[in-house]
């Protein structure tokens, strides 16, 4: 099991936006933890109405806090332009990368929609390389999200009563 962190302060913009991307795209296989240091009270208005574009409903979510104790066994930890020192990155396993994304926070939509489809990118790069690594296809990436699993996991999290948000890929 390979498990990856997406990680900003607040849990409200980028880390919402790439956790929901892997989960929607993410092979056998794959873990997606997602958090922030010091969480919002909700994910930004504009995250969810450019991620409802893509077919992703965020509306439910709801930023958690992550500390370096979540992040323990992570392999590769991604954060998002607020400085892996923030996150302790010496006290896990893995990869600590910085995407140095601008942060989505009351910024037009439209900033929101290029932020977005970088993140996209990044993520599907990423879930590229994670499956390589590992020795198995990246067939196993769709080029289109899984929409029905996303909603379906939204709703499984949201009544889950955990810190943090994990998700495990399915069959």
């Amino acid at each position: 099991m390979v498990r990856i962190a997406f990680v900003c302060i607040e849990n409200a913009g980028r880390s919402q936006m790439a956790a929901a991307f892997a989960r929607a795209h993410v092979p056998d296989g794959v873990e997606i933890v997602s958090g922030g240091t010091i969480p919002a009270g909700a994910v930004h208005p504009g995250v969810v109405e450019a991620m409802r574009e893509r077919g992703i409903d965020l509306s439910d979510e709801r930023p958690t806090k992550v500390g370096p104790e979540d992040l323990a066994d992570c392999d590769v930890v991604i954060t998002m332009g607020c400085s892996k020192d923030d996150v302790c990155p010496a006290r896990f396993r893995g990869d600590a990368r910085d995407w140095a994304l601008p942060d989505p926070k009351g910024r037009p939509l439209e900033d929101v929609r290029r932020i977005r489809d970088e993140i996209e990118e990044r993520v599907l790069r990423l879930l590229q390389e994670v499956a390589a690594a590992e020795g198995g296809s990246t067939g196993k990436l769709t080029d289109r999200p899984r929409r029905r699993a996303v909603v379906a996991d939204a709703a499984r999290r949201k009544g889950s009563g955990r810190r943090h948000a994990r998700t495990r890929s399915s069959p």
